[in-house]
């Protein structure tokens, strides 16, 4: 395939002047008279240099890679048809869709980005971090930094003991039964060829644990709605976790909250002044 550099440049811009920066959670400020987004907003959403970006609004500059396209696909909140026209636009095939894309629905993120309180993140069906917020981050730690199969919590609560550190020890057998089923569910879903499967191979390649538990063949364990986590500075934090579902990626957004005048919520309070230390 051959890029388009007038109708990417001329597609790029169109949507970056139709975004206002509350569509993508930025504060707009007071002295604003740029229609749409700047294109230094637009490259710090997409994880690039404004030089960078703005090569490709002016038609120069070497041919985006099809790591950057996803980046800017996901920056200007494009929907999966939209992502897969950049594609062809910068002279690349589109990724798959599905449960095996990455890309999240543009309506999911514009919700998580207006979560500015709450700890939230958007996992896919193998609780593969895709997006937190920064209230997530202070709980949790950075999910999104891992590779490779490391992606999944469900692969890391078996092959990394220290994972299991976020979570109330009382809740560690009911978490290892509930993981396992998961994916189970998910490799019957998909069949022997997915990625769910490669995991499950992994894993029973690597960990006792997870063969016996493998074996026991449950199904159909539900995460329960109240989670028990253990954070290193505000100690035991009880959180309702209430979930939006995207049947079309098969992506999950999870956002955590506390009951009022509960310990628990005094905590949330705290968390965004513990920050990520």
């Amino acid at each position: 395939m051959v890029i388009d550099r007038t109708g990417l440049a001329d597609f790029l811009r169109r949507r970056r002047e139709a975004l206002q920066p509350e569509d993508v959670g930025l504060p707009r400020g007071s002295r604003r008279r740029t229609s749409g987004l700047r294109r230094e907003e637009v490259a710090s959403l997409c994880h690039m240099s404004t030089d960078y970006y703005a090569r490709i609004e002016r038609e120069t500059g070497p041919q985006p890679s099809e790591q950057m396209i996803a980046a800017i696909a996901q920056g200007l909140h494009l929907s999966v048809d939209e992502r897969d026209h950049l594609f062809r636009l910068a002279g690349h095939h589109p990724p798959t869709r599905g449960p095996a894309s990455e890309h999240i629905n543009p309506g999911l993120q514009r919700i998580l980005d207006r979560l500015h309180d709450t700890p939230a993140e958007i996992v896919t069906e193998l609780g593969e971090t895709l997006r937190q917020t920064a209230l997530g981050v202070a709980l949790t730690g950075d999910q999104t930094a891992y590779s490779g199969p490391a992606r999944s919590i469900g692969y890391r609560w078996f092959t990394d003991p220290g994972s299991r550190s976020l979570y109330a020890p009382e809740e560690h057998p009911f978490l290892t039964r509930m993981w396992v089923s998961g994916l189970r569910g998910v490799v019957t879903l998909r069949g022997p060829d997915s990625y769910a499967a490669h995991l499950a191979d992994l894993l029973l390649a690597q960990s006792d644990e997870f063969r016996q538990v493998w074996d026991t063949h449950e199904v159909g364990i539900r995460p329960h709605e109240v989670k028990k986590f253990m954070h290193p500075e505000l100690g035991a934090l009880e959180l309702t976790c209430q979930t939006l579902l995207d049947p079309v990626q098969s992506h999950a957004l999870l956002v955590y909250t506390a009951v009022p005048g509960t310990e628990s919520h005094e905590k949330l309070q705290l968390l965004s002044l513990v920050g990520t230390r």
